[in-house]
Parts: C-alpha cells; structure tokens; sequence
C-alpha cells in the first residue's frame, strides 16, 4: 500500500486550508439561511463533510481523508469557530477514511465517495448527541439527520468526485502524481 510523502501531505493539506477558508464563508451562507428554510438549510450541510473524501479521490492514498479534514477544522478553529470544530474534524475525516479503509483503497466511485460523506455525517451526529445539539425529538433528529445524509451524498459523492474527474482529464493532478487514463476509469468504479 502506497504511503503518504511529504508533497502528498503537504498538497492535502493545502486542501484542508482552502476548504477551511470555504468553510468559514459556508458558516455565513448557513447563517443567512437558517431564517428563511431552518429545516431545509441541511440541504447545504454536507459542505463540511467534503474535504476528508475529496482529499481521498485526489491523493488515494491512506490517511488523506483524515489529515485533510483535520487541516480544515485546524484552519476553521483558528478563524473563531472555537477548538470543539477540532473534534468534528478527526471524526467526521475518521469517518470517511474508514470508507475507503473498507475498500482497501481501491475504489473512488460516486458510492464511495458518496458512502464516505455519509460516515462523516454519522460521526458528526454522534458528536452532536454527546454535546447535546442533537437534543431533539425523534421526528426532528430523522428529518434534520436525513436531510444532512442526502446533503453529505451530494457534496461528498457527486461534487467531490465530478470535481476531481474534471482535473483528472485536465491533467493537473500529475503534478501531485502520475496519471493515466486507466486512473480516470479507476473513478468511475
């Protein structure tokens, strides 16, 4: 199994820093919202689930998903979201790497990737149940948890994985590492 090096943790966490910094701007697109569709405001959620499991599609390698979302969580605590965010971070990235671990590192398709956001959702509820933002009755945990799960799906499964295919085809990713065409068929898995 292919190990990380230094210019593999050093682009993921370059990742983790961007996403943080559209993390900290998501928090204020999730704020503007929550007035106006307080339930369907989970919709956008899976935002924050998306850096573990991009980080994987682009490096595919182990510890990507939990070394990136625990550079946007570092960048994202700094930034005033308090150190807690650091906790949701290695959960949440745990959760995702757990995915790929499950699939020996061999498949990055839209399931998978898709299935990596939902893990990180769960590790988040589980987090929320501990602190107790998750206090809720049992309709209101499946609609607002449900909606979060589609949500992580959607970013984490389809944005993350069309994003990474588009700079697969586009070549830049061989400055990380070498590319082929077999890789770009690899994604779709």
């Amino acid at each position: 199994m292919k190990k990380l090096q230094l210019v593999d943790i050093v682009v993921i966490i370059v990742i983790g820093i961007v996403f943080g910094v559209i993390m900290k701007f998501w928090d204020d697109l999730y704020s503007v919202v929550k007035p106006m569709l307080p339930t369907l405001r989970q919709l956008i959620y899976g935002m924050w689930f998306m850096v573990g499991p991009f980080a994987a599609l682009l490096i595919r390698k182990p510890g990507a998903a939990l070394l990136a979302s625990l550079a946007g969580a570092s960048l994202s605590a700094i930034v005033g979201n308090g150190f807690e965010v650091l906790m949701y971070g290695f959960i949440q990235g745990l959760g995702a790497e757990l995915v790929f671990l499950a699939f020996r590192y061999r498949k990055y398709s839209i399931a998978v990737a898709g299935l990596a956001g939902i893990m990180s959702c769960a590790g988040g509820f589980l987090l929320d149940l501990s602190y107790g933002y998750a206090d809720l009755e049992a309709w209101a945990l499946i609609v607002k948890y449900g909606l979060r799960v589609i949500s992580a799906f959607i970013f984490t499964g389809i944005f993350a994985y069309y994003i990474v295919q588009a700079l697969e085809k586009t070549k830049v990713t061989s400055l990380i590492r070498p590319i082929d065409d077999s890789e770009i068929e690899q994604l779709k898995q």
